[in-house]
């Protein structure tokens, strides 16, 4: 659905010729390919209508790039799809907030000539009241535009020391894992791996074969991560994963959702971090013997109008603001028991109900 334009294609294919017939054949025809590409794509942008979103992004990593996105596909799996099939759609992450509507919307399901279509929850074999803990760090100062604050990386430092290492750090930005992963180097005594040392596959086999190694990254890390086992006791968030104000095409469609009469924060960046949130936070519970706690360096997750949404996003891990009672229950699942057996999450919990 996003077509994508870099300017270093072709730049070194239709430079001087080779000495070598052979190869300098094959790299006119490389740049014909290239060339024949950016007319494609430049008459796609030039036939953009009411219903698509163009812009460029450039960075000092990498090249100028143009891409091209429609603002929604609804209308396209609608009249492609859904119209004359029998359509199956499966994933662990359907119900946003509760409910399949903000899926069903996004994919052409809603509305007049939307076809009939019937949602199922088919529940989890994980108990995870029981396994799992979501500890939201209400005392902490919302987060801010200038990094990490010093109340945030204390409060990581003294989870993941509970936790004896064994912690998978999810961070908004990139920046904000790297500065992470200097200031709880240089605090902690157990090793920190972070995304861009190596391969992220050699990471994440890194971290799981540690029990004591930590592994920060930022949103690759969110999704298809299955680390079981006590390697991962521990998921920190450090901040409810929006889109960037400043992207264009969510800015796109928060405009077309407005024009059309709806919210457009709640259609499109709140169902967003919804969605990474219910992915991020189930990296914790992968099997039936897994314990642990998500925690959320975000007080917004307890304050802001929204949360209430966001969390019934999630899986239904049982609730705590208590940061005592997240670490106590780490430092009981670091430390085996008299019968040699890790202890339960929610054991270690404190007397109050749930939140």
């Amino acid at each position: 659905t996003v077509s994508k334009f870099s300017g270093d294609k072709g730049s070194s294919m239709l430079g001087e010729g080779t000495s070598d017939g052979g190869e300098d054949q094959a790299a006119r025809v490389q740049g014909k390919a290239a060339v024949e590409e950016i007319w494609e794509v430049a008459g796609r942008v030039v036939s953009a209508g009411d219903h698509d979103v163009v812009w460029t992004t450039a960075s000092d990593r990498r090249p100028p790039a143009l891409w091209r996105a429609p603002l929604s596909v609804a209308e396209l799996l609608r009249e492609k799809l859904f119209a004359d099939r029998t359509v199956v759609l499966t994933s662990a992450t359907l119900t946003l907030g509760g409910s399949f509507d903000p899926v069903a919307g996004a994919l052409g399901l809603v509305g007049d000539d939307a076809p009939d279509w019937v949602g199922l929850d088919v529940g989890s074999p994980f108990r995870y009241a029981e396994q799992g803990i979501l500890y939201v760090a209400r005392q902490l100062p919302p987060p801010g535009r200038d990094g990490l604050s010093d109340e945030l990386l204390y409060e990581l430092a003294d989870l993941v020391q509970a936790a004896g290492g064994r912690t998978l750090g999810l961070f908004s930005s990139m920046r904000a894992a790297e500065q992470a992963t200097a200031a709880m180097r240089i605090r902690l005594p157990t090793p920190i791996l972070c995304q861009g040392d190596d391969a992220t596959a050699e990471l994440v086999k890194a971290f799981a074969a540690d029990p004591e190694a930590s592994l920060f990254g930022t949103l690759s890390l969110w999704q298809g991560v299955d680390v079981p086992g006590p390697s991962c006791t521990l998921v920190v968030i450090d901040r409810i994963p929006f889109p960037r104000p400043d992207d264009p095409l969510s800015s796109a469609r928060a405009r077309a959702a407005e024009k059309a009469g709806g919210n457009g924060f709640m259609a499109v960046s709140a169902t967003s971090a919804a969605l990474l949130l219910a992915q991020g936070s189930g990296r914790l519970i992968r099997t039936l013997e897994d314990r642990g706690v998500v925690a959320v360096l975000d007080s917004r997750l307890a304050t802001a109008r929204y949360s209430g949404f966001l969390i019934r996003s999630m899986s239904p891990f049982w609730r705590t603001e208590d940061g005592e009672v997240a670490r106590a229950a780490l430092r009981r699942l670091a430390a085996p028991d008299e019968a040699g057996q890790a202890g339960s999450a929610t054991e270690a919990r404190s007397s109050r109900k749930p939140g």
